[in-house]
């Protein structure tokens, strides 16, 4: 088997996850569990297995907490970003981690990103498909309308080819973004210093017609709010019971 293009990964894992209260009043929303396992060690040990060696988790809200969990872990390799004096968001958060991640396309994953897979593990299947000198990102969607737990109007329209647009302002787009993405780099350049979204780099690439998806295999889980934890448990029991 050839060696895995990326190794290496950005774990979000710093927000405050106020729709997750009360549980997330005491536990810090990477660290809620389902299906017996805490939801960033779902990502971390699919990480794992797409051949990343190292991955970067950054921490603000219950900081001390996370850090202490995550350094109980053999692979991959964890490096934590310090983010307890300031919370800087999705893109920020990344910035501010970029020396410890390194100069070679990376995954992004948020810690809450959980699903069932297909047949091919997706996070291998996303390592595959990335195609640097055509793309500048590469997402992870998930159809909206077969996701558990998720009721906005979607995210994304896909081309053929796999190229995203953002949906119109009163269409509902058939994908959302799974919480997983390739990207490079270099694409902070000329960023905001503090707090900013991802966002300000996917519609940069829209713009540029440099924004890919890959439809995730499977069945995206939206684990949001207390109630979710337990319809995703609910639907993971059923998977092993009818896969």
């Amino acid at each position: 088997m050839s060696e895995p293009s990326i190794t290496r990964a950005f774990v979000l894992a710093a927000g405050l996850g106020k729709r997750m209260r009360p549980v997330t009043a005491t536990t810090p929303k990477p660290l809620v569990e389902v299906a017996g396992k805490a939801l960033i060690d779902h990502a971390l040990d699919r990480a794992a297995e797409a051949g990343i060696d190292t991955a970067v988790v950054n921490v603000h809200y219950l900081a001390d907490l996370v850090e202490a969990h995550v350094s109980r872990r053999d692979t991959p390799n964890i490096v934590v970003s310090d983010e307890r004096a300031t919370l800087l968001e999705t893109g920020g958060g990344v910035k501010k981690a970029l020396d410890l991640v390194g100069t070679q396309p990376f995954v992004v994953m948020n810690s809450d990103s959980f699903w069932l897979e297909g047949p091919t593990p997706n996070l291998a299947r996303l390592i595959e498909r990335w195609q640097p000198e055509a793309m500048d990102i590469l997402l992870l969607v998930a159809p909206t309308a077969t996701s558990l737990g998720y009721e906005g109007a979607g995210d994304f329209v896909m081309a053929a080819d796999g190229r995203l647009e953002r949906r119109g302002e009163r269409a509902v787009a058939p994908f959302i973004y799974a919480g997983v993405a390739i990207l490079k780099p270099e694409l902070f350049a000329g960023t905001p210093d503090g707090a900013f979204s991802l966002n300000l780099l996917f519609d940069r690439a829209i713009a540029r017609e440099r924004l890919y998806g890959l439809r995730l295999d499977g069945q995206w889980l939206h684990v949001g709010t207390p109630e979710a934890i337990q319809a995703a448990e609910e639907r993971v029991k059923a998977s092993a019971r009818h896969p």
